[in-house]
């Protein structure tokens, strides 16, 4: 009698609505993986600059996230007719609020902080230019902090597409302190 009250019951419950994926659930983690543009869209020019990064997201309640990850960031600027490549590797955490979501929980923004910390090297340790010229620019150990807007897309139960902008703040290297970067990347949930 048992199996067939249970065999009702899910029957019911296929047919008069439906069953929506839970998602952003407090301990739910997600691993993520970032593709940005940095200090405008100019990719093969001399000035253009990019980014990778990847990292974990963690949820708490109500759908807000930590997120610890590391980024390499690669910023070209002009000198004569050449450029000067400053790279920056950084390593990220920081906590992030969900500022809207829709109801089906497909679509999610959040707005969050995160402190960074790492190494810039400017020329890649080369102090000496290719026409004989001096850099005074040295290598050194950078910190600072980040803020960020981020769009989260399920398109699966365990896939998200990423769309941020964030702006970057960094003190200690002699190169530029500020880099607003824009881009996109894909999450995968694993637990």
């Amino acid at each position: 009698m048992r199996k067939y009250i249970a065999i009702i019951i899910a029957s019911l419950a296929l047919f008069t609505g439906q069953a929506h994926a839970q998602r952003c659930l407090p301990k739910m983690q997600g691993i993520e993986v970032r593709a940005d543009m940095a200090d405008g869209f100019n990719p093969g020019g001399k000035d253009g600059g990019y980014s990778f990064g990847a990292g974990l997201s963690i949820y708490t309640k109500r759908g807000n996230k930590w997120l610890f990850g590391g980024e390499y960031l690669l910023k070209n600027n002009p000198y004569k007719d050449t450029k000067i490549p400053v790279a920056q590797f950084t390593a990220e955490g920081g906590y992030y609020f969900k500022i809207l979501s829709d109801a089906r929980k497909i679509v999610f923004v959040y707005a969050g902080g995160s402190a960074l910390a790492g190494y810039e090297s400017v020329n890649w340790g080369k102090k000496v230019l290719h026409d004989g010229s001096t850099l005074h620019d040295r290598d050194a150990f950078i910190y600072g902090g980040a803020l960020t807007l981020d769009v989260e897309c399920y398109v699966a139960d365990r896939i998200a597409l990423l769309a941020n902008l964030r702006e970057r703040c960094l003190w200690g290297g002699d190169t530029q302190k500020f880099h607003t970067q824009f881009g996109v990347g894909i999450k995968f949930i694993i637990n």
